[in-house]
């Protein structure tokens, strides 16, 4: 199940409220004991749960608007999907994590270790940065937890990377605008269009009404893809034959709210970052969307390609310049040995929330692991933690 759609009566889905019980406690990691630790199973991820009779809602668009009991969601057993789901991510980062993991077969914790784990990070496009990080929290989780065992070690590991990592950790919320405009961007080559048909997909199966915008005019037949999309997911589309990217992002977010739509996805063209001319175009995109709805648009979402690496942040840091990115979708990682840029934009996205308090954190909201409808996922900062290092 495609856990991340989350129609809203609270304004963040994922805060506990005061009164809540205790969540369960996740087993330490790193302790003094030399043997592994056994990996903690993955976060379930809440599901919308059925209102008691008479409990109301309020309608978006043709859905029924349910509260949901967050501490009732949490206590729920892992589902079985996501169990699966966590099986792919584990062979779809067995290229990125299978040099790292090599590191913590020896029999003692040394100097040598540390430095191959450092050539392992990097070797991973962790990054400088990222991985000065890590190691340095590494080291200190070892020595306040009087650890004598690689394993140990490796467990240090998963918990730093699960730390750096949660704060892109965010459910994408649908509903609280409506309707909730998304202006999907990214590079040529990156999944852009695909990653939307199986957002498409998705939304549609959750029950939200999509209307699509065909606002990429620039790539030769990008339209046609898109409308292909559209036919198999059964949703509305608006397009023109070579039309102005912003008329047709208008058109459509006029259209979405005229027919009561749940989410308008806005496919825009793919660029580089150094095509200047194409990067104004994406300021007019979203400008000209501001002014069919002031609000919009409400997520503004870029596909990067896992295997680019570091290539990966600087396009990160470029788009985000021009658009203020809220959230990512990183693709392909099953196909790379450079997962590790994950934790490079964990770091990156840290130091933009404290230099720009004012912007929205940035997230990332799926992964992909391959081509299938079913290898599109939510980001889960444990389980890409654990699934890395096997």
């Amino acid at each position: 199940m495609f856990s991340f759609f989350k129609k809203k009566l609270r304004s963040v889905l994922s805060s506990t409220p005061a009164d809540a019980p205790a969540q369960p406690q996740v087993p330490a990691i790193g302790d003094r004991s030399d043997s592994p630790a056994p990996p903690s199973p993955p976060s379930p991820s809440p599901a919308p749960l059925k209102p008691p009779a008479g409990n109301g809602g309020s309608m978006i668009g043709s859905a029924l608007v349910t509260p949901i009991d967050i501490p009732a969601a949490l206590a729920l057993a892992v589902a079985p999907e996501r169990q699966r789901w966590f099986g792919k991510l584990q062979e779809g980062l067995r290229k990125t994590g299978s040099s790292i993991s090599t590191v913590f077969t020896g029999s003692q914790i040394d100097e040598q270790l540390y430095e191959d784990l450092e050539t392992a990070l990097l070797m991973a496009d962790t990054g400088v940065s990222a991985t000065e990080h890590l190691l340095a929290d590494v080291r200190r989780r070892v020595k306040d937890g009087g650890m004598t065992h690689p394993v140990a070690v490796r467990n240090a590991l998963i918990e730093s990377i699960t730390v750096l990592l949660k704060p892109l950790e965010r459910p994408l919320v649908i509903g609280e605008f409506v309707p909730t405009v998304i202006m999907v961007t990214g590079v040529n080559g990156a999944g852009k269009t695909t990653s939307i048909g199986k957002l498409t997909r998705h939304l549609a199966n959750e029950g939200a009404s999509v209307l699509l915008a065909a606002a990429d005019t620039f790539r030769a037949a990008a339209r046609e893809q898109l409308s292909v999309w559209a036919d198999r997911n059964t949703v509305e589309i608006v397009s023109q034959e070579n039309g102005d990217p912003a008329a047709v992002s208008f058109d459509a977010v006029t259209a979405g709210k005229a027919r009561g739509k749940d989410v308008v996805l806005v496919d825009t063209a793919g660029r580089l970052p150094t095509q200047l001319h194409l990067m104004e175009e994406l300021r007019k995109i979203k400008r000209v969307v501001q002014k069919a709805d002031a609000t919009a648009p409400h997520e503004v979402l870029l596909v990067i390609d896992g295997n680019t690496g570091q290539n990966a942040l600087a396009q990160v840091k470029a788009f985000d310049d021009t658009l203020q990115l809220t959230g990512l979708v990183v693709t392909k990682l099953d196909g790379t040995a450079k997962g590790g840029v994950l934790a490079a934009i964990a770091l990156w996205a840290r130091e933009r929330a404290k230099a720009s308090p004012g912007l929205r954190p940035v997230a990332v909201y799926f992964i992909g692991v391959g081509e299938k409808l079913e290898d599109l996922e939510t980001f889960n900062a444990r389980e890409f933690a654990q699934a890395l290092l096997g």
